[in-house]
């Protein structure tokens, strides 16, 4: 079951900096995607916060509990949604808030069409995000079961026979909950970036679901020649 991290500190100044971060990347992840739907499963920040970037058709929020914004409800690892009928599913911070992130890849891709792309935001555990999770009781941000690092996140989207097409860092100021510092440190997430992209705070996968069609061969059997009065069947190359 997913965790509400929704209230609390994503409306703060650390919350906002994560956020804004976040957006970024997406935004520039949804230009290249189009089709006719785009979902995103769990909320996070404003109902919109990613959806009013779409270039889908229609764009659709599905989430566990009843929320201003979301269109449906369901269990992220029990999508009620045709099979074969999206074309792009939106994943932020999910999979850490769910105890079943594998059942929630495995209902992503049932969903997905052939060649549909999927967008994982996730936090870095070798950061001081992912520090300031494991030093803290109960976790952080609230409502993580845990945090996935961004290979093993590549390993499962592996198995599942999707390709990793774009990957992103973001979010490089530390989880410091006071405006003054995120003010001061806002010229790190340009640095960062540039410098130590390894040690931020959150990573983007944008993978895509890959279908290989079989084409059937029939055997090439071997001609048995044919005998006729004990002589093989004469052909018309002409002997020599």
């Amino acid at each position: 079951m997913t965790a509400d991290v929704r209230p609390g500190w994503l409306q703060g100044p650390m919350g906002q900096a994560l956020l804004a971060s976040e957006t970024a990347a997406v935004e520039r992840a949804l230009i290249q995607m189009f089709g006719l739907h785009l979902l995103q499963v769990g909320c996070w920040g404003e109902p919109d916060q990613f959806l009013k970037f779409a270039r889908t058709r229609r764009q659709a929020l599905i989430a566990e509990t009843s929320e201003p914004g979301v269109a449906a409800l369901s269990s992220p690892s029990r999508l009620a949604i045709a099979s074969d009928s999206v074309d792009a599913v939106l994943l932020p911070h999910t999979l850490e808030t769910d105890a079943e992130p594998h059942q929630v890849l495995r209902e992503v891709d049932r969903v997905l069409v052939g060649e549909g792309h999927l967008i994982v935001l996730g936090f870095n555990p070798w950061s001081a995000w992912g520090a300031r999770h494991f030093a803290t009781r109960g976790k952080f941000p609230n409502g993580t079961h845990r945090l996935i690092p961004e290979k093993r996140m590549r390993d499962w989207l592996s198995l599942l026979g999707m390709e990793v097409s774009k990957s992103r860092r973001c979010v490089h100021t530390p989880p410091i909950d006071r405006e003054s510092v995120q003010r001061r440190l806002s010229g790190l997430e340009q640095t960062g970036a540039r410098y130590w992209p390894r040690l931020s705070g959150a990573y983007i996968l944008v993978a895509q679901k890959r279908v290989y069609s079989v084409t059937p061969m029939r055997p090439q059997w071997k001609r048995k020649p044919r005998l006729a009065g004990g002589l093989v069947e004469p052909t018309t190359r002409s002997a020599a």
